[in-house]
C-alpha cells in the first residue's frame, strides 16, 4: 500500500514532529505507519531528534535494606548495580501476596485488561 503524500499530509507531519510527537502518534493521527512517518521524515531530512531516559529514581539510601536485613514483608525492588557495595532493596511494605510495594507493583506489573483495551481501540 502506498501512502500519498500530499503538501498538506506533509505540512502536517512536519508540524508534529517539531512539537516531538512519537512517530507512532503520527502514523495514527495520519492513518499512516510509524515506518511510513519514519520513512518519510528520513526523505525530508527533518532533524533527528534525541532520545532521552526518563529520569533516574532519587532514593533516599538511609531507607534501603541489604539482602541480610530483607524480610518478607518487606519490597525485594532492586536498587543500584548488583556489583556495587552500596547494593540495597526498597525495604519499604510489601503489597500481602507480592514481592514488592505499592509503588514498585505499579513499575513491575502490567494490568492484562488495559493491555486488550489500549489494544482493541487501535
Amino acid at each position: 500500500m502506498s501512502v500519498e503524500w500530499t503538501p498538506e499530509r506533509i505540512q502536517a507531519l512536519m508540524a508534529m514532529w517539531t512539537e516531538g510527537l512519537p512517530a507512532s502518534e503520527i502514523g495514527r493521527r495520519l492513518d499512516v505507519t510509524k515506518n511510513a512517518v519514519v520513512g518519510k521524515v528520513h526523505r525530508l531530512g527533518l532533524p533527528k531528534r534525541r532520545i532521552t531516559a526518563p529520569p533516574k529514581e532519587t532514593v533516599d539510601r538511609g531507607d534501603l535494606v541489604s539482602l541480610e536485613s530483607l524480610k518478607a514483608d518487606m519490597c525485594s525492588w532492586p536498587i543500584g548495580d548488583p556489583g556495587d557495595d552500596d547494593f540495597r532493596f526498597c525495604g519499604s511494605e510489601a503489597v500481602e501476596g507480592k514481592p514488592y510495594c505499592d509503588k514498585h507493583c505499579a513499575q513491575a506489573y502490567v494490568n492484562p485488561n488495559r493491555e486488550r483495551k489500549d489494544t482493541q481501540a487501535a
